[in-house]
């Protein structure tokens, strides 16, 4: 195995809690490399984010992770963490900064209703995900 291309997703955010759908980016850069069978690894180098794969057909399945994340792990609940944003440390441990998908006949491995999703915690911020497409 060898890492053919790797680049970095520069995301925006504009909410605190936020999913940003990566999909397209991702596939671009799966295309781009020319890999026809592979992985692609993906990376989140912050502590307040993370990545995340669920469906990216009907909104209302974001707004209820973020609802369920938000009252499991509620902002400002006594947290040792006293910079306002041990949540959001939390919840990015919870989903992981880290996601490894197949790659095959050139696509990313995807099933119908699925997406990629960059999980902003902290936000809003510059965000970087690191891509790496391996052969």
């Amino acid at each position: 195995m060898a890492v053919v291309k790797r680049e970095e997703i520069s995301v925006s955010t504009s909410s605190r809690n936020e999913f940003v759908d990566i999909t397209d980016k991702v596939t671009s850069v799966v295309r781009e490399s020319g890999v026809k069978d592979g992985y692609v690894l993906l990376y989140v180098p912050h502590t307040t984010a993370a990545v995340t794969i669920n469906e990216n057909y009907d909104p209302s399945v974001k707004r209820d992770i973020l609802d369920k994340l938000s009252e499991l792990v509620p902002p400002n609940a006594g947290y040792a963490h006293t910079e306002g944003n041990a949540d959001s440390h939390i919840k990015s441990s919870i989903i992981g900064v880290t996601k490894f998908i197949p790659v095959m006949d050139g696509r990313i491995q995807l099933g119908r209703w699925q997406g990629i999703f960059f999980c902003e915690f902290d936000g809003p911020r510059s965000r970087r995900l690191l891509v790496g497409v391996i052969e």
